[in-house]
């Protein structure tokens, strides 16, 4: 699973749309969309994400309930 993956996989789970995830942290969607192509989403942005969305990241995206969403290794 890439980061976009990730990321899509994320905001699908805690209802909330890309656009709506952008505005959280603070980026146009144009610029994010940009970087989930290229796949150069920064791990502080991971972290930024994290954080408005509540949720613990540990190379995966740790939800209230314990479910992960990460990377496959």
């Amino acid at each position: 699973m890439t980061t976009s993956d990730m990321i899509r996989q994320l905001c699908e789970t805690m209802d909330i749309s890309l656009a709506e995830l952008c505005r959280r942290i603070g980026q146009t969607p144009q610029n994010f969309n940009k970087k989930l192509k290229r796949e150069t989403v920064s791990f502080e942005e991971l972290i930024t994400i994290a954080s408005v969305l509540n949720v613990k990241y540990e190379q995966a995206f740790v939800l209230p309930n314990g479910e992960k969403i990460g990377k496959a290794r």
